[in-house]
């Protein structure tokens, strides 16, 4: 072995001297297998987004199929709101015409009992359970007696809004009226005795407690025995109230027919400071006052009935309800059918998976 010889062992490499590495940025990953070992690529065996990694080809999106169950939702909620304001509108309507009414106080005549701008109910069905009384105060239509005999709309649009209006107490009906029953069927009825106060049967009545401030039972004398089957009505403000005393030229001489009772006021429910119930004053509950009367109200009905005057039923001809109450009884059946309807397909889910 030579000296400038290689040693055995140290000479020069048998291969070549190695190819040049290609630079990191221009490596190339394999079509499926990713860039394992690069920093923020997916390494081999990573996958990127799928079908199922909750993304459609941008970025936070539900998927077709979550938007579409939110779609249905929503449809969902639209027509149950639909269908609970169909009910509650018909609810309303129903009750309406056969139970309660809301009414607006337009004018002075039964202050300070009643204020302008005041809403009451009335109750349609009391006077089907019992007669009306004296005291109470009464709504009724003063076509025939007070105002013209004019016959109601035929179209139905129209008495459709005016039955939408009596839902929540607007009504631009000027034939109906608001007064407090003096007089029934029978009584005699004077103004004034001795001491100014009215007189039914003989009997004054004490009318301080519900009178407006000031006012005299009547600055007008009359003297009427109610015919049979009618009602002598007055306001409870009376210096200004145009009742059945402005009426004594007319038909029935002021009085007005039972049959035009809508019902009877029972309590204000707006405004809210105004709230309370509007109850028979005492003065109407004297046994004198009631004992007389009756016998002298059977006696006018007999003769009437003798000369074959025709009687006419007492009763309501309208009533109402405010839209509340509607969506009161529409809540639990709005309710109720949604829940029907979750449990069909509930079973109707349950039979398809069984089916497959």
């Amino acid at each position: 072995m030579s000296g400038s010889g290689s040693r055995e062992g140290f000479g020069s490499p048998p291969w070549d001297p190695a190819d040049r590495v290609s630079e990191l940025e221009d490596t190339r990953a394999i079509p499926g297998r990713g860039n394992a070992g690069q920093p923020g690529q997916p390494g081999q065996g990573e996958q990127g987004p799928g079908p199922d990694s909750g993304g459609d080809g941008g970025a936070g999106q539900p998927p077709p199929a979550r938007r579409a169950r939110k779609r249905r939702r929503r449809r969902s909620a639209l027509v149950e709101l639909l269908v609970l304001g169909v009910i509650a509108v018909v609810l309303a309507l129903i009750i309406k015409t056969y139970a309660i009414q809301a009414f607006f106080i337009p004018s002075a005549s039964m202050e300070n009992t009643l204020d302008i701008g005041d809403r009451v109910l009335i109750n349609k069905l009391v006077y089907d359970f019992r007669g009306i009384h004296r005291g109470d105060i009464i709504v009724f239509d003063g076509r025939g007696s007070w105002d013209p005999d004019t016959p109601s709309s035929s179209n139905i649009f129209s008495r459709l809004g005016s039955d939408l209006e009596g839902i929540v107490g607007i009504s631009h009906d000027s034939s109906i009226y608001i007064k407090r029953v003096i007089g029934l069927p029978g009584d005699h009825v004077v103004c004034c005795n001795a001491k100014g106060q009215i007189t039914v049967n003989g009997v004054p009545l004490s009318e301080q407690s519900y009178l407006y401030p000031g006012n005299q039972p009547s600055a007008q004398p009359f003297k009427i025995t109610v015919p049979s089957g009618r009602l002598w009505v007055m306001g409870d403000h009376r210096a200004v109230s145009y009742d059945s005393r402005g009426h004594l030229g007319d038909p029935g001489g002021g009085t007005i027919p039972e049959s035009s009772v809508l019902g009877r006021a029972f309590i204000i429910i707006w405004p809210p400071s105004r709230w309370g119930i509007l109850n028979i004053p005492a003065t109407f509950e004297q046994p004198q006052l009631n004992s007389p009367a009756a016998n002298s109200s059977n006696a006018a009905l007999a003769a009437a009935m003798d000369n074959g005057t025709p009687l006419r039923q007492g009763g309501a001809v309208a009533a109402g309800l405010p839209l509340a109450l509607g969506f009161t009884g529409a809540v639990p059946l709005t309710w109720l059918q949604h829940r029907a309807r979750r449990r069909l397909s509930a079973r109707r889910k349950r039979r398809q998976s069984g089916q497959r």
